[in-house]
C-alpha cells in the first residue's frame, strides 16, 4: 500500500482546498497521472501519484482542506489487491463498527455522510450532524458546514465544491431574498492583502493623459506583417511594458521594496501583468522585460493570461515581481487609482482611449486619442517628484513610440 501525501508547494503555502478529484477509486494509476487538483491561496495544483496501482481510497472530499505533509489516498502497488475505498464508504464502515448488523440499514439511511474532518469538528463543538446543514448537491457535510453552523443556523461558511461557489438563497428580517456565495481561498487571499497593502503603505496616486495617436498609427502601419512575422498581435501592453522599463531605470525607488529599515533596490525588471481570472485577479511576470522584443513580451502576456484564464498558472509564474501593469481599459474604465501589489512601491494603471478635444496651440483643437493613465506609489520612499517624472517619462515614451526602439 502508498500513500500519496501533499507535498510542499511553496514556502507560503501551507495548506490547500481539495477543487476536484482526476480520478475515482477503483481507477488503475500510471506513476505519474494527475489525481487531484489543490486549490491554494495563489494558484491552482494537480498533485501526482508516485506509484503505479490502483487508487483504493480517497481520504477526503471536494471543498475539504487539506495541510502540506497529509496523506489525501492509497494506491495499491501491484501485487496487492486490497478492496477500494471511497471516503464515503469509508465512513459507512465506520457505521458497521458503531451499530450492530440488526440496525445498520436504518442507522446508515439516518446517519449524513461527513468527511473525517466534519465529524471531528462536530465532535468537539457538541453537534448533531444531522443538524447540520449543507447545500452540497450530493448531501455530503464537511468541515465548513460545521464551522459555521451556529446555535442550529447556517451561516456565510457553508459552501459547494469548487468551481461552483456556495450560492444559499434565505430571507432577511424584511422578507426580502439575499444570496450568500463562500468567498473562495483565493478571493479571501486577495482581499486581506489588498486591505494589508492599505494598511502598511503610503499610498498615493498621481495621474497623466497620454495622446495615443502615434501609437495607434505605428499599429496599423505595421500590425498585418507584426503578425505575419512573429504570429502573436501587436497590442498596447508591449508599448508600455517597454516605456516602463525605460522610465524605471531613469526612478529607480519605483523598483525597489521596503525590508525593514532598508530599502532594496532591483537591478532586473521582471514586469507584473494584471490578469482577469475566474477566481479573481492575478499578477504573473514577464521576466526579464528589458531584455526582450516587442514580439517576445506580446508572447509572454499571452500564455500567461492563457494559463491564467484556464488555472493553469504555476507559483514561479506568480513571484518575484518587481513592478506592475494593469489595463482597465480593456473593460472599459476611463480613470482609476490601481491598488499597489505589495510588496512593490507603484503600479501603472492603463485605461480606455476615447477620442477627445485637444487644444493643439492657442488656436488650434482636434479630436485625439487619449488616455489616462495613473501611477500609485509608496510615498515612504518615493517622493511625489520621482513619480511624477516617472509618469511623464511614461507619457513622451509611449507619445513617441519609435523612440522606445533605442531604449
Amino acid at each position: 500500500m502508498a500513500e500519496i501525501r501533499i507535498p510542499e508547494l511553496a514556502e507560503s503555502i501551507t495548506e490547500g482546498t481539495v477543487a476536484g478529484w482526476l480520478k475515482k477509486v477503483g481507477d488503475k494509476i500510471e506513476k505519474g497521472d494527475y489525481l487531484v487538483e489543490l486549490e491554494t491561496d495563489k494558484v491552482n495544483v494537480e498533485i501526482i501519484s508516485d506509484y503505479s496501482g490502483v487508487l483504493t481510497e480517497m481520504k477526503y472530499n471536494e471543498g475539504d482542506t487539506v495541510n502540506v505533509g497529509e496523506v489525501i489516498a492509497i494506491v495499491s502497488e501491484e501485487g496487492e489487491e486490497p478492496a477500494p475505498v471511497s471516503v464515503q464508504e469509508k465512513n459507512a464502515e465506520e457505521n458497521v463498527q458503531e451499530q450492530s448488523n440488526s440496525t445498520f440499514k436504518e442507522e446508515k439511511k439516518e446517519r449524513p455522510i461527513a468527511s473525517p474532518s466534519a465529524r471531528k469538528l462536530a465532535r468537539e463543538k457538541g453537534l448533531d450532524l444531522s443538524q447540520v446543514p449543507t447545500v452540497d448537491p450530493l448531501g455530503r457535510v464537511r468541515a465548513q458546514d460545521v464551522q459555521g453552523f451556529q446555535h442550529g443556523q447556517p451561516s456565510a461558511a457553508t459552501s459547494v465544491p469548487t468551481p461552483a461557489p456556495a450560492v444559499r438563497q434565505e430571507m432577511v428580517s424584511d422578507d426580502k431574498p439575499v444570496e450568500r456565495i463562500r468567498m473562495s481561498r483565493r478571493r479571501q487571499t486577495i482581499a486581506n492583502r489588498l486591505v494589508e497593502v492599505q494598511h502598511t503603505a503610503a499610498m498615493l496616486t498621481t495621474f497623466n493623459e497620454v495622446d495615443m495617436t502615434n501609437v495607434l498609427n505605428l499599429r496599423k502601419r505595421r500590425k498585418d506583417k507584426f503578425l505575419e512575422e512573429n504570429d502573436v498581435k501587436l497590442g498596447f501592453m508591449s508599448f508600455f511594458t517597454k516605456a516602463v522599463v525605460a522610465a524605471l531605470k531613469k526612478s529607480p525607488l519605483l523598483n525597489a521594496e521596503i525590508q525593514g529599515d532598508e530599502i532594496v533596490l532591483k537591478k532586473f525588471y521582471d514586469i507584473g501583468i494584471a490578469v482577469s481570472a475566474p477566481e479573481g485577479l492575478v499578477v504573473p511576470v514577464v521576466r526579464e522585460a528589458d531584455r526582450k522584443s516587442f514580439a517576445e513580451i506580446e508572447k509572454d502576456i499571452l500564455a500567461l493570461a492563457d494559463k491564467a484564464r484556464q488555472n493553469k498558472l504555476a507559483l514561479t509564474d506568480l513571484q518575484g515581481g518587481t513592478f506592475t501593469i494593469t489595463n482597465g481599459g480593456v473593460f472599459g474604465s476611463l480613470l482609476s487609482t490601481p491598488i499597489l501589489n505589495g510588496p512593490q512601491v507603484g503600479i501603472l494603471g492603463m485605461h480606455s482611449v476615447k477620442l477627445r478635444p485637444v487644444a493643439i496651440d492657442e488656436e488650434r483643437m482636434e479630436n485625439r486619442p487619449m488616455m489616462y493613465i495613473a501611477l500609485s506609489y509608496d510615498h515612504r520612499i518615493v517622493d511625489g517628484k520621482e513619480a511624477v517624472t516617472f509618469l511623464k517619462r511614461i507619457k513622451e515614451l509611449i507619445e513617441d513610440p519609435e523612440s522606445l526602439i533605442f531604449e
